[in-house]
């Protein structure tokens, strides 16, 4: 890797979608040595940043530049399956020459197919190691892997090919606990340029900055995660006290325009009162009302200027203090009393081949958190549950309305709007009902009416729950997979609040353990096979620990 200083710029860029949508208008980025964790609400531009900054978008105007090399790990990655390992990780041509000189065709292509790279496969089978991937080899097809082990394996090539500078797009998706502990120490020892985007705190904590990306510029906060947490809780408290300073200066100035007004109204009947009477000289009585006149236009611009200056400083604090709303929700018909059985497992065979053997049961308003690796079962099971898989034998039965809101959300139809999606839902519902309880998911007004194909990530996130909480009848068992992929930190915030409203009983698979640990789990399963019980101080060791 080259030691010569690295970094990205971005000078004056502009981008906009073919609708017109604009996301970037004359941005400006400088990016140094180092790890950066770019953050921000769903749709603010990151993914689209790092797609300008790799070349896989042209700006509209201004430029992206990187010194050195650049390498980009996408959000969704996509192998042809039919590719060796070795293809996928760039080194075919020169592993296949290698092979040949090795075999005694030392020919000037072969070593020019080479070049200084002799140890290529070592570093390969390493780096396949430091990922946990060391079992697959490099003559395997991309088709035997899981999708953890895709994004692992592009992640290898990336590393292999050494460029200058790293973008990573949420990188931790559909990874499972210990692939994510592979993919911290690769990013912890990476030294060079690195952006990643991500909502995964334990990866934003291995950061050496924070750069926010919010109203199309970023602020930068030195540190982790935690660091940035505590300034930003600095920085509105701060916003806060000016706002409630500001106010206070506002009703000043009311006070003494309108004092102001009181004492020209005054003059004005005592000007009159003495024309009236003609105490003094139609001259000298004129000349006064004049003098009084523009003395009282004079006091009344004074203060009304004064009046308009505090409420643009009183503008200017407001808009310092963030208004990430919140997800506000009471269902009290999703209530289940203790003890209530609410969903059974009988001797349980999943169609892929894991089992809950015996009896197994979830009772009251239980909150179970559902983790296992990469292809254990934990999709199935929840489908399975939901009744959109039949079990391969035994039974899953649920007691109380059940819902299920998958990874891909396609429970929302695109073509309708959010109001039409939940009225499907609830049927009965007045459209005055929906929009009401709509406004507590964040959709007010116009927003309830956009079509779902049109919805950011959170949005569309938002939209989906909305849709299943407010379903008739209220659902008593909410199961949810992997509800924090593609989410912001803000929306999943809002996720948290929004299952502290909850009433029911919440079965989770998730990877993301911050997250479980956040919604008040009462119970950890564990699906290695098959399904037994764990806790979580287990989780965090496997994540650690091999």
């Amino acid at each position: 890797m080259s030691h010569a200083p690295t970094f990205v710029t971005c000078s004056s860029l502009s981008f906009d979608w073919p609708d017109g949508t604009s996301v970037f208008n004359g941005f400006q980025l400088a990016v140094g040595r180092g790890r950066t964790g770019l953050i921000g609400l769903n749709g603010c531009g990151k993914s689209t940043l790092l797609k300008l900054i790799a070349g896989e978008l042209t700006p509209s105007g201004g430029q992206a530049t990187s010194a050195g090399t650049v390498g980009y790990l996408p959000q969704d990655i996509t192998l042809d399956t039919a590719l060796r390992v070795d293809q996928a990780l760039g080194i075919a041509t020169t592993r296949a020459a290698l092979h040949a000189i090795e075999a005694g065709e030392a020919t000037e292509a072969n070593f020019t197919a080479v070049g200084d790279d002799w140890d290529v496969e070592e570093r390969a089978l390493a780096t396949l190691d430091q990922l946990g991937l060391a079992r697959i080899g490099l003559d395997r097809t991309v088709g035997e892997l899981s999708g953890g082990e895709c994004v692992l394996l592009r992640l290898a090539a990336l590393l292999l090919a050494r460029p200058d500078v790293l973008l990573l797009d949420e990188p931790t998706n559909n990874l499972d606990l210990r692939a994510r502990r592979r993919l911290y120490a690769a990013v912890e020892s990476w030294s060079g340029v690195m952006i990643l985007v991500s909502h995964d705190r334990e990866l934003l904590e291995r950061v050496d900055q924070i750069a926010e990306l919010r109203d199309g510029e970023v602020r930068w906060y030195g540190g982790n995660f935690t660091d940035y947490e505590e300034l930003l809780a600095a920085e509105q408290e701060s916003a806060e006290r000016m706002v409630r300073v500001a106010e206070a200066d506002v009703q000043r100035q009311k006070r003494e325009l309108a004092d102001a007004h009181v004492k020209l109204a005054r003059r004005k009947r005592y000007g009159q009162k003495m024309y009236d009477t003609k105490r003094e000289p139609k001259i000298v009585m004129g000349a006064r009302k004049r003098a009084a006149q523009e003395s009282a236009g004079k006091h009344r611009i004074m203060h009304t200027e004064k009046l308009a200056d505090a409420r643009e400083r009183l503008d200017q604090a407001v808009e310092a203090v963030r208004d990430d709303a919140e997800i506000r929700i009471e269902l009290p018909a999703t209530q289940v009393p203790p003890g209530r059985r609410v969903l059974t497992l009988s001797g349980l065979r999943l169609a892929h081949g894991a089992t809950a053997a015996g009896e197994w049961e979830l009772r009251g308003a239980e909150r179970i958190a559902l983790v296992g690796g990469n292809g254990s079962g934990k999709t199935t099971l929840l489908r399975t549950i939901a009744g959109l898989l039949p079990p391969a034998s035994g039974e899953a039965v649920t007691h109380v309305p059940t819902r299920f809101l998958p990874q891909r959300l396609d429970v929302l139809d695109d073509s309708r709007s959010v109001v039409e999606n939940v009225a499907r839902f609830a049927p009965h519902a007045t459209n005055n009902l929906i929009r009401a309880r709509l406004a507590h998911f964040l959709f007010r007004g116009a927003r309830a009416d956009r079509p779902a194909g049109t919805l950011s990530g959170g949005e569309r996130f938002r939209a989906a729950l909305a849709a299943l909480l407010l379903a008739e009848p209220a659902p008593q068992l909410l199961m949810l997979d992997e509800p924090t992929n593609n989410l912001d930190l803000a929306s999943v915030r809002q996720l948290t609040g929004a299952l502290e409203s909850y009433e029911g009983a919440l079965l989770v698979a998730s990877h993301d353990v911050p997250f479980l640990e956040s919604i008040g789990i009462t119970r950890w399963l564990l699906l290695d096979g098959e399904l037994r019980p764990t806790t979580a101080e287990e989780v965090r060791a496997s994540l650690w620990h091999e």
